[in-house]
């Protein structure tokens, strides 16, 4: 039985793995024949496409001649595109034209909405990170719409030994990973400076450029982390806490299991989350992670599990179990084949 071929569009961080390198390798696990297409490799330097139009919309038309070249030769069944940013309209019907079925997955939903909401229409197939950005889609002539969650990579996401030093330097009684920017993520801050009376540690980007005077800087154990880092972080630490991006002007869809769910619970961490309802479409709360509905929650869910270890170690064991059983990247690269139809044989899953 010949492979299912896919040709796979997105871009790398030369820094580190992303949500691009785990999704390439479910392919290949799952005996995919696999062909990867950086949808960001121009030729002609950003600061200059930036500033002459004409030379931006002629280096994104050979990006997409490219794309359709490799699509002519290798033929695959599935294009699949991860963001939407420059892959153009007339370079989808192209694809479809020769017989090659295409797939948008939308996972950065509140930071991409409005090249979503523009190329979305013209796929086969769209897959989105949140349940609310599928009902929004809706409203743009957007067809054969699924929701599909971030997931974990078992490989990569998993819990670490820590010893004494890695421990004094990645453990605290509460971490948290993710962004800081100033202008995004005020939430964020704001729900931090309440727990300023715990040990906590705070790790990622943007952290940097907080205020001298923030009660915070103090609690920033790194500015730019690399993921190897961050499962140190979750391994050493006794509670992994999760704030999602919240926009305040309740414009854009921002309501989707953040990847550092799934991530912290296949390394074994115990996770407090905000209320998002699609992660309660996915976990227990009180089996598999603690859900928090305020500030005053959260401190007094903290105070308990600090002071309860068992129920703490039981919940995020469980936690660790469901995100393996039911959410690694192989498990989403099989729900696009079975959605699209091309997952008929068992040899596709390696079984």
């Amino acid at each position: 039985m010949a492979k299912i071929k896919v040709l796979f569009s997105s871009n790398r961080n030369p820094l580190f793995e992303t949500f691009t390198d785990y999704i390439e390798k479910a392919f290949k696990e799952i005996r995919c024949e696999t062909i990867f297409f950086e949808n960001r490799d121009f030729i002609i330097p950003g600061r200059i496409r930036d500033r002459f139009n004409f030379l931006h919309k002629f280096d994104l038309k050979m990006l997409n001649k490219r794309l359709l070249d490799i699509a002519k030769t290798f033929k695959p069944d599935l294009f699949l595109e991860d963001g939407g940013w420059n892959i153009l309209p007339d370079t989808i019907d192209a694809l479809k034209k020769i017989g090659v079925k295409t797939a948008l997955w939308t996972n950065d939903v509140p930071f991409n909405f409005g090249p979503i909401i523009i190329s979305a229409p013209y796929y086969d197939f769209v897959f989105t990170a949140g349940t609310e950005a599928v009902e929004i889609l809706k409203d743009y002539n957007v067809k054969n719409l699924r929701w599909l969650p971030f997931a974990c990579d078992p490989d990569f996401h998993k819990q670490v030994k820590v010893g004494v030093e890695e421990k004094e330097k990645y453990g605290s009684d509460i971490c948290f990973v993710g962004s800081g920017t100033i202008g995004i993520y005020e939430k964020r801050r704001d729900i931090l400076e309440k727990l300023v009376d715990f040990d906590l540690g705070i790790w990622g980007t943007g952290w940097d450029n907080i205020s001298k005077e923030s009660s915070l800087n103090k609690f920033v154990r790194g500015f730019h982390t690399k993921p190897i880092e961050w499962v140190k972080v979750f391994s050493a630490s006794k509670i992994a806490l999760c704030i999602h991006y919240h926009d305040y002007s309740g414009k854009i869809p921002c309501y989707q299991a953040s990847p550092k769910v799934f991530e912290a619970l296949a390394c074994g961490s115990f996770l407090l989350v905000d209320d998002q309802k699609d992660i309660l479409s996915l976990f227990k709360d009180g089996e598999h992670l603690v859900i928090y509905k305020d500030v005053d929650d959260l401190r007094a869910k903290v105070l308990y599990y600090l002071n309860n270890e068992t129920e703490r170690k039981r919940i995020a064991e469980n936690g660790r179990r469901e995100v393996l059983e039911k959410h690694t990247y192989k498990h989403r690269i099989k729900s696009i084949l079975d959605t699209i139809g091309l997952s008929n044989t068992q040899e596709v899953y390696g079984y």
